[in-house]
């Protein structure tokens, strides 16, 4: 099992930044993709950026170029720099984490999100 905690979220003005952080617990974090997806009101949760566990990014069009991904397997976390912020950008964030091996190949894991919003 995997326990996964965001922090970071808030209000930011257009064309700011906020960095999310996902603190793992709970298993071998370095066995595991981690990836950030978002949910905004009355659409679909839908992939932002993720990082593999052996470090190759995969990331959606909206956000090249702004938002970038990181992990530190030493401190079990993974963190989303989100730069040149859009009002569209305003979603629930949720931390993923997704099983490259051992007991629970396969399996996903979410934490509870965290809410960005972009607003003046």
């Amino acid at each position: 099992q995997v326990q996964l905690v965001e922090s970071g979220g808030g209000l930011v003005q257009p064309g700011g930044s906020l960095r999310l952080s996902c603190a793992a617990s709970g298993s071998d974090f370095s066995n595991y993709n981690m990836g950030w997806y978002r949910q905004a009101p009355g659409k679909q949760r839908q992939l932002v950026i993720r990082v593999t566990s052996g470090g190759n990014r995969d990331l959606s069009d909206s956000v090249k170029g702004r938002f970038t991904i990181s992990r530190d397997n030493a401190k079990n976390t993974v963190y989303l720099q989100m730069n040149s912020l859009k009002p569209e950008d305003t979603a629930v964030y949720y931390c993923n984490a997704h099983s490259r091996g051992g007991y629970d190949y396969g399996m996903d894991y979410w934490g509870k999100g965290t809410l960005v919003t972009v607003s003046s």
